[in-house]
């Protein structure tokens, strides 16, 4: 309860690809970010539950249903809370234009910053050609990374044990890799040239699973990265600033506190 009251305020947060029903979830990271952060708005960008992997088996542990606790206990709150469909959750595509819970669900919105710049949100998968041309190479390509993601969770149990802080194999294998990092780049700009054919001042995105914030030619391009690799976040702070907050880091630097207290 202390956590709740002593909580950081933000006007907005954007969250995606948390993958509920997945091993690779890292919901108890997700929960103390909750916890200690909150908004008037909160966006939630794409892949929140992943109905593909719910498909093949059922894995719902109970910090999961947690996590959806606690969002729908925000818009009860007052919070403004918006639901972007990714693919990985295109199921809720279906319900593009209802309310759940407090919950809108839209294909894409655009949100107008404290300062008055307009963003375009949205998940991003639209501008992925192997997701919208050849899903079942997705599918595959999908298969994999959850096995190493499952090699990711071993090795950070390892870690845990020995009093290592988390480290996530899949992100330094990605980022250090030139076919992912020229796809990486080729999504950005198309996110970019997307947000000036809607004439908006910048785009916030998912689906990558890699944080990023810059100026793409007039353009800001931002990505809130993830909660399987590297538990970030996309926040507004009440003057309109945007900053990307790690989490990990974050719980990584309260730990070190407490050995050297």
């Amino acid at each position: 309860m202390q956590a709740e009251e002593t909580a950081r305020q933000y006007r907005s947060i954007w969250l995606s690809d948390i993958h509920l029903g997945t091993r690779g979830c890292q919901a108890d990271f997700l929960l103390d970010f909750l916890r200690h952060n909150e908004s008037e708005y909160l966006y939630l960008v794409g892949d929140i539950v992943d109905g593909w992997r719910l498909r093949k088996s059922w894995y719902w542990p109970q910090s999961h249903n947690d996590v959806v606790q606690k969002i729908l206990r925000r818009a009860r709150k007052g919070a403004k809370v918006f639901l972007i469909p990714g693919n990985h959750d295109e199921a809720f595509r279906e319900f593009i234009g209802l309310q759940f819970g407090g919950v809108a669900i839209q294909e894409d919105t655009v949100h107008v910053t404290a300062d008055g710049r307009r963003l375009l949100v949205i998940h991003g998968d639209q501008f992925d050609a192997v997701v919208r041309y050849a899903k079942w190479l997705a599918h595959v390509g999908d298969t994999a990374y959850v096995l190493l993601l499952g090699i990711n969770t071993g090795f950070n149990w390892v870690r845990r044990k020995l009093g290592f802080p988390y480290w996530s194999i899949s992100a330094y294998l990605k980022h250090r890799t030139k076919k992912a990092v020229e796809f990486i780049g080729d999504f950005e700009k198309a996110l970019a040239d997307e947000a000036r054919r809607r004439q908006v001042d910048g785009v916030i995105c998912g689906h990558i699973h890699h944080a990023e914030m810059r100026d793409m030619d007039g353009v800001l391009y931002c990505n809130d990265g993830d909660w399987v690799e590297s538990c970030t976040a996309l926040v507004e702070h009440e003057n309109g600033k945007l900053e990307i907050i790690n989490w990990a880091e974050v719980i990584r630097a309260r730990a070190a506190m407490k050995v050297a207290a």
